[in-house]
């Protein structure tokens, strides 16, 4: 199982748990790009077919990663609650700001040019749920 491993805060890993946060979203940064979408050798985002689009007729900006389930992990401490939830299905999109406009830096027309990403998580069914380095089934 492919499995993607993300650090939240108690307050959203109780709402996961209680079916309430059904997505789970994350920005792709320079840090965490490798881990979310899809970069050739170089280091390079590739970019999907142009005939892939979003909601609005424009070219998603990257192809995340396929992951089967992620572990979440609530905070750093070592006795912490952890969960491995399903992923449905993910997907991504560019940022815009309150106007509309894609945010990015760089030159359009150049070749070191960053458009803001978001990852879209669609969460599943809880698979396994740890309190305390107990595991508990999900219905207990």
């Amino acid at each position: 199982m492919k499995t993607l491993t993300l650090i939240i805060k108690q307050h959203w890993f109780d709402k996961i748990m209680s079916g309430e946060k059904t997505i789970e979203y994350r920005e792709v940064t320079p840090n965490n790009c490798k881990k979310l979408i899809e970069i050739d050798d170089e280091g390079f985002i590739i970019e999907p077919d142009a005939s892939v689009k979003d909601e609005e007729g424009m070219q998603k900006p990257a192809i995340p990663k396929k992951y089967d389930a992620i572990r979440f992990y609530v905070g750093y401490n070592k006795d912490r609650d952890s969960a491995l939830v399903e992923v449905k299905d993910v997907d991504c999109y560019a940022i815009k700001d309150e106007d509309g406009n894609f945010i990015f830096e760089g030159d359009p027309k150049g070749t070191d040019f960053w458009v803001y990403t978001m990852v879209k998580y669609y969460l599943g069914k809880i698979i396994e749920k740890k309190h305390n380095h107990r595991a508990v089934s999900p219905n207990g």
